[in-house]
């Protein structure tokens, strides 16, 4: 044990494997320091959301563009001027910088060609989105990061969760983990880079800061807010810790979720628990908002209903298969799937079948006249081709009339919290005065940069941009 109580030493400590800390340790090592990554999970699962997610970045073609955009994005909730810099500016190395570490580097053809939110000022520094060999998900930029530690001699060490930081002279200088050999106290000469992701895996936080009281989880069992109650507990603030990602999902045989895409047809509808429409089923998802009303809203935050025919059973199957979409924790690491006419999820009770819509309102509870108006009317607008109730695009109004009927639960499928301690521009987390807490830093999803709304390859490019931050500025600490 060394002199100062350590049982080792190193110069940055990261605890996290994900793409936030990979790229931390990996920046800190280029600035020739002495690097551990500690990790919760084991190699099998280890990764976080980074491990399970499209894996892709966005491509910034112009710094002071994207200064604004962000800015745009995060709206009236605006994060400081030295944090949007840092982001401007670094998001459009990280390309070259994968580059330089040996990965093949391709843009995406498929997805995220344009920015999402093509009406905000800003958005023309959105030039697409970067992948490993330009194919998404599959854990392809996980892999790499995992190479990428490993040629160097960077040590991760699994099965290693990280429960408290030790704090001297009111500076972080080192973290209690614990492993095999129990409790083992490892210091930090430049500090502790926090990168253990979000919160969603923990219902209690999901609960008291994004008020949904039912999800179904997409990404890791492992975001359960470890790094946030480490923060707090040595005085860090917190930031737009409300804000998130759900898309919408299907409660499968456990806490996992399935996607629910409905890309292959339009013959369907969403109701509440009265029975009756509430949304533009049609509105395009922008990773976790839609346009409702003229303003951007968190959606989906609570369970409702998807009424549907057998034109839209027999298209193509609800939940899209990896070799379409290759993300998500129960396609890549359970190896889930959905069936390809959805018959499967028919006999195991997740889709009800009926032969009447009255009979479907039996099966979820509601009025059956309430229901078959909800329908009648919405068959209306797709035979007129207006809907002047919610404004769904025309070409996608899908008339809800051939026999049998189906029905399934959907839930709001969580893909990652956004808040976290509050840092600044260098990644240094900041406590509940505004100052700096010294040795300490942030990135990923742990506290993430975005307090509102957020594009395609946004949360990967964030955790990259300020994992690389984090670690070259403990190293200078070093």
């Amino acid at each position: 044990m060394s002199v100062a109580g350590f049982d080792e030493e190193f110069d940055v400590v990261v605890v996290g494997a994900g793409a936030a800390g990979s790229a931390a340790a990996l920046a800190a090592h280029q600035a020739d320091t002495a690097v551990l990554v500690v990790e919760k999970c084991d190699e099998a699962t280890a990764g976080g959301n980074t491990r399970v997610s499209g894996s892709g970045w966005w491509v910034n073609r112009d710094p002071e563009r994207a200064r604004t955009f962000l800015r745009s994005l995060n709206g009236a909730y605006p994060v400081a001027d030295d944090v949007v810099e840092a982001w401007a500016t670094e998001t459009a190395e990280i390309s070259p910088w994968l580059k330089e570490l040996g990965a093949d580097v391709a843009m995406s053809g498929d997805y995220h060609t344009a920015p999402e939110y093509l009406e905000l000022e800003g958005s023309d520094c959105y030039a697409g989105m970067d992948t490993v060999e330009g194919r998404m998900g599959n854990g392809l930029l996980h892999g790499f990061l995992c190479r990428a530690l490993a040629e160097r001699g960077i040590e991760t060490r699994f099965d290693t969760p990280a429960v408290e930081l030790i704090v001297e002279d009111a500076a972080v200088v080192g973290v209690v983990v614990e492993g095999a050999g129990g409790r083992r106290r490892i210091g930090a000469r430049g500090g502790v880079v926090l990168a253990t992701g979000g919160f969603a895996a923990d219902s209690q936080m999901v609960r008291d800061y994004l008020r949904v009281e039912d999800h179904v989880l997409w990404g890791s069992p492992a975001s359960t807010g470890d790094g946030h109650r480490m923060a707090q507990a040595v005085g860090a603030d917190l930031w737009h810790m409300d804000n998130m990602m759900t898309i919408t999902g299907v409660r499968g045989d456990d806490e996992f979720g399935h996607y629910l895409a409905l890309w292959n047809a339009n013959n369907y509808l969403w109701v509440s628990g009265d029975g009756r429409r509430f949304v533009d089923e049609a509105a395009e998802p922008k990773h976790g908002h839609i346009n409702r009303g003229g303003a951007y809203e968190l959606f989906p935050l609570r369970p409702f209903h998807l009424i549907f025919d057998e034109q839209m059973r027999t298209a193509g199957p609800l939940s899209p298969t990896p070799d379409v979409l290759p993300v998500g924790w129960n396609l890549l690491m359970k190896g889930s799937r959905w069936s390809l006419d959805n018959s499967e999820e028919v006999a195991k009770g997740w889709i009800a079948r009926a032969d009447s819509i009255a009979e479907l309102a039996g099966i979820i509870g509601v009025d059956a006249a309430t229901l078959e108006r909800t329908v009648e009317q919405y068959n209306a607008a797709c035979s007129a081709g207006h809907d002047d109730q919610f404004g769904r695009d025309p070409g996608t109004l899908g008339s809800v009339a051939r026999a049998p009927f189906y029905v399934l639960e959907v839930a709001p499928l969580l893909g990652w919290s956004n808040g976290g301690p509050r840092r600044d521009g260098r990644a240094r987390v900041l406590d509940t005065r505004g100052d700096v807490i010294e040795g300490l830093y942030a990135a990923g999803e742990v506290s993430s940069t975005y307090s509102w709304c957020k594009d395609g390859g946004f949360h990967i490019g964030d955790a990259l941009a300020f994992g690389r931050v984090a670690g070259r500025d403990a190293a200078a600490r070093a």
